[in-house]
């Protein structure tokens, strides 16, 4: 069954909407619309979002045409992550989700550093970054704590790699970091400070560690792609196109 994957949503706070409305995803993809079986966003959700009550029922609303459910990579601007109050549920995809919205749509968060079998296909599914747009108005802040993994996490996600580093794809927010440079610099200072993106660093070590068809972000607002001859993987930047992991192959519109 065919698994969709789109960029950074930011719960329509930038007009990304359309581009995944039924009307727009049964024109993109015609006769493989009625055989998708998940939707994956690579971050930025931004589901529930505070004070956005009545956006997130407007887009609800939209979504809710559309009969697959939504899984979401945690990205930087994804206020769901370190929300206890949120319950952990069992949907049949190897580890546990991060319950949003049960109804119509059904919206989750996958867990980061986690490997997940979706559809015959194992995905190392990891997230976060750096949020530029916020350090530049705040230094030294961020939206939330969460961005950075955690010790504890980093530690869990090592151990996963020493049991198994052969996976089908990775699903992250940022990409590595020799990869962004190669997409677009991410070195932007203000008053002379560079920021450095500490994900974009823990993916680049995880990088070096694992085995891969195609990994998979979002984060740069750009859709781009980049195949390393050294590591023999792809490496797609989505935001205003989407994939459709289809039979082995991917389809970009």
């Amino acid at each position: 069954m065919p698994i969709l994957i789109s960029g950074d949503f930011h719960a329509n706070a930038d007009n990304e909407l359309p581009l995944i409305t039924k009307e727009n995803l049964i024109k993109r993809y015609q006769k493989f619309y009625d055989e998708i079986n998940y939707h994956v966003i690579l971050g930025d959700g931004s589901f529930l979002w505070p004070n956005g009550e009545v956006y997130e029922f407007l887009n609800y609303l939209e979504l809710s045409k559309r009969p697959f459910p939504i899984l979401c990579v945690f990205g930087n601007h994804d206020p769901a992550l370190g929300r206890p109050d949120l319950p952990e549920i069992d949907i049949g995809i190897g580890e546990k989700v991060m319950l949003v919205h049960k109804e119509k749509p059904f919206v989750a968060y996958l867990k980061r550093g986690r490997e997940y079998k979706i559809d015959g296909h194992s995905f190392l599914v990891l997230g976060g970054a750096l949020s530029i747009d916020k350090k530049f108005r705040e230094p030294e802040k961020s939206w939330w704590k969460q961005e950075y993994w955690a010790e504890a996490e980093k530690k869990a996600l090592f151990k996963l790699l020493e049991r198994n580093r052969n996976f089908d794809y990775v699903l992250s927010h940022t990409g590595p970091n020799r990869i962004n440079k190669k997409i677009i610099s991410l070195q932007r200072a203000e008053k002379g400070q560079i920021f450095f993106d500490e994900v974009a660093a823990l993916n680049e070590k995880i990088d070096r560690k694992i085995t891969c068809r195609q990994w998979f972000c979002g984060h740069l607002h750009r859709d781009k792609y980049y195949y390393d001859e050294e590591l023999e993987r792809g490496y797609q930047y989505l935001y205003r196109k989407t994939a459709l992991l289809c039979g082995g192959k991917t389809i970009i519109i």
